[in-house]
């Protein structure tokens, strides 16, 4: 299964692979953007780990950490406005 959750000018590909029934391994992966070159060689698919997890927990848990790698790059959001 595979979602793209957008976020800040990028998009965080998510891709969930069966590990048993109803059970799935999840990685992600950040494209876009305009500061795409900070990715570069970095930019590739990223498993996350202490799974296998259901498939709401996946994406909630890949949005939740793309979004955190996104925030590194570029820094937090701007929320004072």
């Amino acid at each position: 299964m595979f979602r793209i959750i957008p976020y800040r000018g990028f998009e965080i590909h998510v891709t969930l692979a069966a590990s048993s029934e109803d059970l799935y391994d999840v990685s992600f992966q950040i494209f876009g953007g305009s500061n795409l070159s900070v990715l570069g060689a970095a930019g590739r698919r990223i498993p996350l780990h202490n799974g296998p997890f259901t498939s709401p927990w996946s994406y909630l848990i890949a949005e939740c950490a793309g979004q955190a790698a996104i925030d590194l790059l570029i820094g937090p959001p701007d929320n004072d406005a």
